[in-house]
C-alpha cells in the first residue's frame, strides 16, 4: 500500500538526516489523515491506494501552481523548493501514462461511448477517471478529452 510506503520512506529519510524529504513526507501524511477524517461522514473510496493517489495528485497540482507563481514573480528559490517537494511526492504515484498512451486510451473511451461533442465530456471523464485513475492527472486528462471531442 502506498500509505505504508510513505511511512517507511519517512523513517528512512529521518535516519538519513534528509530534513526536506521528511518535511514533505510528513505533509503528505497529514493531508492523507485529513482526507481520512473528511471521509468519516461520507462514503469510503473504493480502495485505500486510490484515496492516497488522489491526495498526492492534488498536492502535486498545488505545488506546480505555486512554482509557476513563484517563477512569474521572480522567486526562483521558492520555486525550486516546490519542485523538490513535487519530486518527493511523485515517487509514490503510479507511473504516469505518456501522451501517446493517454491519447490512445482516451480515444478508445470516446469511441466506446459514442461521444461526439463537448456535451458528452462528463460521461467520458467519468470513464477516464474510473479506468485510468492515478495513471493520469485529472487536468491533463481533461485537456486530452477536450482535444478528442473537438
Amino acid at each position: 500500500m502506498i500509505r505504508d510506503d510513505i511511512k517507511a520512506a519517512t523513517i528512512t529519510a529521518m535516519k538519513n538526516g534528509d530534513k526536506d524529504a521528511v518535511g514533505t513526507l510528513r505533509m503528505a501524511q497529514a493531508a492523507i489523515k485529513n482526507r481520512d477524517i473528511e471521509l468519516r461522514t461520507g462514503g469510503a473510496p473504493a480502495s485505500d491506494d486510490q484515496l492516497v493517489t488522489e491526495v498526492l495528485q492534488k498536492m502535486v497540482k498545488q505545488r506546480r501552481e505555486s512554482a509557476d507563481i513563484y517563477r512569474k514573480n521572480g522567486r526562483d528559490d521558492r520555486a525550486l523548493v516546490e519542485e523538490a517537494e513535487i519530486a518527493v511526492i511523485e515517487r509514490f504515484l503510479p507511473r504516469q501514462l505518456s501522451d501517446a498512451e493517454a491519447e490512445a486510451q482516451i480515444r478508445a473511451i470516446v469511441a466506446e461511448t459514442g461521444a461526439s461533442s463537448m456535451k458528452d465530456m462528463g460521461r467520458v471523464m467519468a470513464l477516464v477517471k474510473e479506468r485510468l485513475g492515478g495513471s493520469i492527472e485529472p487536468a491533463r486528462a481533461s485537456t486530452l478529452v477536450k482535444a478528442a471531442l473537438s
